[in-house]
């Protein structure tokens, strides 16, 4: 992917924008985020009265040889199920797509099932899973490239078809593990203030999936050696502890704001990739709005880094994409709010006394 400048917002429509909330028949900021959300959706459209009526959600599912350390409730196994249950309509976030009407592709970036997913998983395979994190490098940087170039290809797509809003979901088992190694790495924060206990692993669990983070984060700065550019170190990172749908979903962010299309960030996978992509492409968090805030205590460390405040907190922490595209009627409100109601002049309704 080519290092190019990113787009900025249309300022000029936020300040339209702006000032259009202030003749609406209400007092002003009195309907709270609300108001924020109409104007940021502005700036990112360049429409001064926005509209999103297509949304389309990816799944990107892989596997983690870090698995085999012991750091997650569930076996391997189970991402390549749970492909198989998104392409069959059955998870949450399948609900929540339907619900909100949204176009819903579950890409297969590298799990390592060896049973043919079902025909309407994309195939985007750079490989059967990565190598344990732990001993040694996750991905090589080929790898790394061609999962960017997977989620960079998917929003391509998207925004060809027309997307206005874009959100990313993730399936793969462990892949807490390799979020918390890059939280860490990109924050400058401790595995015991980031790394929880994913899917649910037992104390003793939870220590080794620590331990695991802390040998790896170790690892991967010995093997990258000196400071060299920025850009170019978080790079080296990403492929140490990373992980192949966390590299697509990363790939997706950047070429969404590429193309001046937001994106809806999700929970912990999603802001570990978000941080990932602001490394690589620091303008492409202009385009991130955040959706909630993980119960996995890790994702308000990750927000904090991005400057990101989250529409909504209620405890979740599934992942799939499930928590963004809970709040996407709170943006369709805030957007139908700005749009339609009546301005006191229209309405004949005396404003605010000088």
């Amino acid at each position: 992917m080519n290092s190019n400048d990113l787009p900025v917002p249309d300022t000029r429509a936020e300040t339209a924008a702006r000032a259009r909330q202030l003749q609406l028949t209400k007092p002003p900021g009195s309907l709270g985020r609300l108001e924020e959300l109409a104007c940021w959706f502005a700036a990112r459209t360049g429409n001064p009265i926005p509209e999103i009526s297509h949304t389309e959600v990816f799944v990107f599912a892989a596997d983690h040889g870090v698995a085999a350390q012991g750091v997650s409730a569930f076996p391997p196994s189970v991402t390549g199920q749970m492909v198989a249950n998104f392409a069959g309509g059955g998870a949450a976030i399948n609900v929540l797509a339907r619900l909100e009407d949204c176009r819903m592709e579950v890409v297969d970036v590298g799990v390592a099932s060896g049973a043919e997913p079902p025909p309407s998983v994309r195939r985007e395979k750079v490989r059967a899973g990565t190598r344990d994190l732990l001993a040694e490098a996750a991905m090589t940087d080929d790898e790394l490239t061609a999962a960017l170039n997977v989620g960079a290809r998917c929003a391509r797509e998207a925004v060809q078809r027309g997307a206005q809003l874009l959100i990313a979901g993730d399936m793969g088992i462990a892949n807490t593990t390799a979020a918390g190694c890059l939280i860490c790495a990109f924050t400058d924060t401790m595995p015991e203030q980031v790394v929880g206990r994913g899917t649910g692993v037992d104390d003793a669990g939870l220590a080794r999936k620590r331990a695991v983070v802390t040998a790896a984060l170790a690892r991967a700065r010995e093997a990258i050696g000196k400071p060299q550019a920025p850009a170019s170190d978080a790079r080296r990172m990403f492929a140490q502890v990373g992980g192949l749908e966390i590299a697509a979903m990363a790939g997706f962010y950047i070429e969404a704001a590429r193309n001046r299309v937001p994106v809806l960030l999700d929970g912990y996978i999603s802001g570990a990739a978000a941080l990932a992509a602001v490394r690589l492409e620091p303008g492409a968090v202009r385009w991130m709005l955040a959706s909630h805030r993980s119960a996995e205590g890790g994702h308000g460390y990750a927000l904090q880094a991005l400057g990101l405040s989250p529409l909504v907190e209620l405890g979740m922490r599934l992942g799939e994409g499930s928590g963004a595209a809970l709040t996407l009627p709170i943006i369709k409100a805030a957007l139908a709010l700005h749009r339609n109601m009546a301005t006191f002049a229209s309405a004949g309704v005396d404003g605010k006394s000088p």
